[in-house]
């Protein structure tokens, strides 16, 4: 049996990853700049989101992999993929097709705005 593909050592070698080996992932549309989502991604799902062009993510509740839109149809197709200064959030660009947010909102981020105090 051969040894499965891994994410590629240069790349690995910059990430700054949680205690449980995550870094969070923020979806944006690549066009609009629209914040989408943010999910938890491990080595082995940024190596399938850079390798098929499909956000993977890895869910912390069912501890499985997951790539967007493989139930709801709701695929995030990938545009470009970048690491931030520190190396501890990625931020990926994609191609939204419906929505993105698992109550079937485009975005995750327009429901509950906080709002800062009066003067500030």
């Amino acid at each position: 049996m051969g040894r499965m593909p891994q994410l590629d050592p240069a790349i690995a070698a910059r990430l700054k990853r949680t205690p449980d080996g995550l870094v969070p992932a923020i979806a944006q549309q690549y066009d609009t700049g629209e914040v989408l989502m943010m999910g938890w991604m491990n080595d082995e799902a940024l190596h399938r989101t850079l390798t098929t062009g499909r956000c993977t993510y890895w869910s912390r509740s069912r501890g499985e992999f997951w790539a967007k839109g493989d139930t709801s149809g709701h695929v995030q197709h990938v545009k470009s993929v970048a690491l931030d200064c520190d190396g501890d959030t990625l931020l990926v660009q994609v191609d939204q097709v419906g929505a993105a947010c698992h109550t079937g909102d485009r975005t995750c981020f327009d429901k509950d705005v906080l709002l800062p105090a009066a003067g500030q």
